[in-house]
C-alpha cells in the first residue's frame, strides 16, 4: 500500500478501528491490516467500540453491519458524533447492496461486500487514507494561508516545489530584478505574486503589464504615461505603470513579446530608476522592483536578434525556473483535490474526491497545458458529475495539445503502409507502437506494457526519452530541423 499517511517518515502508522464479532473475520482483518503497515484495534461489539472511541483517535473504522444488538450503521452515527474526523467503511454480507447504499447515504466513505479479498481491502483502505491525507494537506495549507493573511498559495509536496517555495521566500526580501521562466500554465504569475506578498513591499501596489496584450506603439504610454497633447487623442495627462507602482512591484508579463524599439527605454528606466512620460521634458524618479515572466527561451531570442542582450541580463539578475507539471507528478493528486474543492464550492456540490482509477488517469496524462490544464480538467469534471466521486470517464482533455508526434510519425500511424514504415528508423517504429498501444489502452501505461510485452518502467523510460527528444527538437534552429 502506498498511502502517504502511512509511509511518510516521522508519522505514526494510521490507526484502523475494526468492529467485527466473527472471530475468523477478526483474524483475517488483523493479519491483512498489519501486513499493510497499519495499527489495528479490534472490538467485538458496538458497546465496546463506543467505550474505546473515548480514548482512541482512529483514522479509519471498519464496521460490520450485522452486530449483536446495535447495527453497524447506527453505530457509525454514534461514533461519528464523537470522532467526526474519522472515515467509516462498512462491511456487508453478499447481496446486501441496499444496506450498502443506506450506509453510504448515512455518511460511510465506502463499503466492502463479504467475502472480499486482501486486494479489495487494500484498494478501499488506500483510497480512504489517501483522500484523508489530501484533506489534511489542504487543511494545513489553508491554515498557513489564513495566517499569512491571504498570501498566494503555492501548492506542491515534491522536492522541486519545496525548493521553489524556499527560493521564493528567500529572494522575496531582495529588491533585485527577477526573471520567472516556465511553460504556459505553470504558475509564473502566482510566483510573482508571492515574491511581492512575502517581501517588504507587500503593503505597496503590485502593478501588472501584459506585454503581449497591447498593440505596437501603445506600450510606451502604458509603461511611462503621457502628457496632455503628446499625440492625437491624448486629451489628458496619464500616469504610466511605473508611476502607479512607485514603492511597490512592477510585473512585466510575457516580456519576450515587448517590441524591440522600446527595450532600450525600459533598460534605462530599470538602471536609472527614472523615466520620461511620452511628450514630457522632465524626468520622473520611482522606486520600483521589477519582475518579469516569460514562457519563451529569451536566450534564444537574444541570439536571433529579437531581444536585447543587455536587457536580458538586467532582467535575469535572479532567475526563477518553474518546472512543468509532467516533471512533478507527485503533486498532481494534491493539486487536483485543491481544484476539486474550489470547483465544488463554486458549483454548490458536495464532493469527496477522486476514484483511484481517476487519480491513475490524471497521473498518466502528459499535461502539455500544465497546472492550468489540470485546473480546467478538474473543473469540467466537477460540473459534469452527478455523484460524490470523480470517475475516470469524467476526465477529458484534448490530446492534440500534447504535440508528441511529428509529421512522419503521424502519417505512419494513419497509413500504416509498407512504404510508410520503410521510411522510418527502428526507433521511430518503436515509438509508433508504444504510442499506439497507449492510445488503445486509454493512456494506461500498465495495460499498454502488458500489450507490448514489456515492463511499465520501460514504457515510462521511453516516454521520458521521447519528451527530451521533442524538447531538443524544439530548441534547434528552424533551418537545422528542415535539413
Amino acid at each position: 500500500m502506498q498511502s502517504a499517511d502511512n509511509q511518510a517518515p516521522g508519522r505514526r502508522p494510521a490507526i484502523v478501528l475494526v468492529v467485527e464479532d466473527d472471530t475468523l473475520m477478526q483474524g483475517f482483518l488483523e493479519q491483512a491490516l498489519t501486513r499493510l503497515g497499519l495499527t489495528t484495534v479490534i472490538e467485538a461489539s458496538a458497546e465496546d467500540a463506543l467505550e474505546r472511541i473515548a480514548t482512541l483517535t482512529p483514522d479509519l473504522a471498519l464496521l460490520d453491519v450485522r452486530l449483536g444488538g446495535m447495527d453497524g450503521i447506527t453505530l457509525m452515527g454514534r461514533l461519528a458524533a464523537i470522532r467526526p474526523e474519522c472515515d467509516y467503511v462498512v462491511m456487508t454480507a453478499h447481496g446486501s447492496i441496499e444496506t450498502a447504499i443506506a450506509a453510504m447515504k448515512a455518511g460511510a466513505f465506502d463499503f466492502l461486500t463479504k467475502p472480499f479479498t486482501v486486494e479489495a481491502l487494500e484498494v478501499v483502505i488506500d483510497k480512504a487514507l489517501g483522500v484523508r491525507q489530501l484533506k489534511r494537506e489542504n487543511q494545513r495549507l489553508r491554515a498557513r494561508l489564513r495566517r499569512r493573511g491571504g498570501d498566494p498559495l503555492i501548492l506542491g509536496q515534491s522536492a522541486v516545489m519545496k525548493r521553489l517555495r524556499d527560493l521564493t521566500r528567500t529572494i522575496a526580501r531582495s529588491p533585485a530584478t527577477a526573471l520567472i521562466e516556465g511553460e504556459s500554465g505553470t504558475g509564473k504569475e502566482l510566483i510573482a505574486q508571492a515574491l511581492h506578498a512575502w517581501g517588504p513591499r507587500a503593503r505597496q501596489p503590485l502593478v501588472k503589464v501584459n506585454c503581449a496584450a497591447l498593440p505596437e506603439g501603445l506600450m510606451e504610454s502604458e509603461l511611462f504615461g503621457h502628457e496632455r497633447g503628446a499625440f492625437t487623442g491624448a486629451t489628458n495627462m496619464l500616469k504610466g505603470k511605473f508611476e502607479l507602482a512607485d514603492g511597490g512591484t512592477l510585473l512585466l508579463d510575457e516580456i519576450s513579446e515587448m517590441e524591440l524599439a522600446l527595450q532600450p527605454k525600459l533598460l534605462r528606466s530599470i538602471q536609472e530608476k527614472e523615466f520620461y512620460r511620452v511628450g514630457g521634458s522632465s524626468p520622473l524618479t520611482v522606486d520600483v522592483r521589477i519582475l518579469a515572466t516569460t514562457n519563451a527561451n529569451l536566450a534564444s531570442r537574444v541570439q536571433a536578434g529579437r531581444f536585447r542582450e543587455d536587457l536580458f541580463y538586467r532582467l535575469r539578475v535572479i532567475p526563477v525556473r518553474i518546472p512543468p507539471l509532467r516533471d512533478r507528478g507527485e503533486d498532481i493528486p494534491l493539486l487536483a483535490q485543491h481544484f476539486l474543492e474550489q470547483a465544488a464550492t463554486e458549483n454548490g456540490k458536495a464532493l469527496r474526491g477522486f476514484e483511484p482509477e481517476a487519480i491513475a488517469r490524471l497521473l498518466d496524462h502528459s499535461w502539455p497545458g500544465n497546472v492550468r490544464e489540470l485546473e480546467n480538467v478538474v473543473h469540467r469534471a466537477v460540473v459534469m458529475t452527478t455523484g460524490e466521486m470523480i470517475t475516470p470517464e469524467l476526465l477529458l482533455w484534448d490530446d492534440s495539445l500534447s504535440g508528441r508526434r511529428d509529421q512522419a510519425l503521424g502519417s505512419a500511424q494513419t497509413g500504416s503502409s509498407a512504404e510508410d514504415w520503410s521510411r522510418m528508423t527502428l526507433r521511430e517504429i518503436e515509438r509508433v507502437h508504444i504510442e499506439r498501444a497507449l492510445e488503445q489502452e486509454g493512456g494506461n501505461k500498465s495495460r499498454a506494457a502488458r500489450r507490448l510485452g514489456v515492463s511499465v518502467r520501460t514504457i515510462r523510460n521511453k516516454l521520458q526519452a521521447y519528451r527530451k527528444e521533442d524538447a531538443h527538437e524544439g530548441e534547434r534552429p528552424r533551418s537545422a530541423r528542415a535539413a
